[in-house]
């Protein structure tokens, strides 16, 4: 810290705190409000999202991820498969694995639930500009539990990799 610069208190820290739920109620209200239409939740969203993100994912590589019990996330999934939005395949090297994709239909809802939020950090983007959005996604890494870091980076780019590869 520079000696002209102010030093932080608790009040900052507070204010960031509440910055970063109001922030969360936000960015997560415009795809509540789509899910909400499709009888989902915020669960139903994240299991869209990584299988999104990751496709092929297994049933442990997502519980992993998302840190829910066997149970939670089976009732979530079988809704998401019973709809036809996600698709659960054998795996080919392990038949006792069972991958998980997006079909057309998954993937048109996990499109129409990024737009907003991509729309969200565009404006944010014009707002701030790309150093201080660099600098954003530098704090939000660092709000990451160290020992996961490492994790959140590799599946950062193996998802960049699969929207490449879908994109191409």
């Amino acid at each position: 810290m520079s000696k002209k610069s102010k030093p932080v208190s608790s009040d900052d820290f507070q204010d960031a705190i509440e910055l970063m739920f109001f922030a969360y109620r936000d960015f997560i209200a415009d795809p509540d409000t789509i899910l909400a239409a499709h009888d989902f939740g915020r669960a139903h969203h994240r299991v869209l999202h990584f299988v999104a993100g990751s496709p092929g994912i297994s049933i442990a590589d997502l519980l992993e991820i998302l840190r829910v019990t066997k149970q939670s996330l089976a009732r979530v999934l079988r809704e998401l498969i019973d709809a036809n939005y996600i698709e659960q395949r054998i795996g080919a090297n392990d038949r006792r694995k069972r991958l998980l994709f997006l079909t057309s239909k998954g993937s048109a809802l996990h499109e129409k639930l990024l737009a907003p939020q991509e729309a969200r950090f565009e404006a944010v983007l014009e707002a701030i500009g790309p150093e201080a959005f660099a600098q954003w996604k530098k704090t939000m890494r660092l709000m990451i539990n160290r020992q996961d870091r490492e994790n959140v980076d590799n599946l950062i780019t193996s998802s960049r990799a699969a929207r490449d590869t879908h994109t191409e």
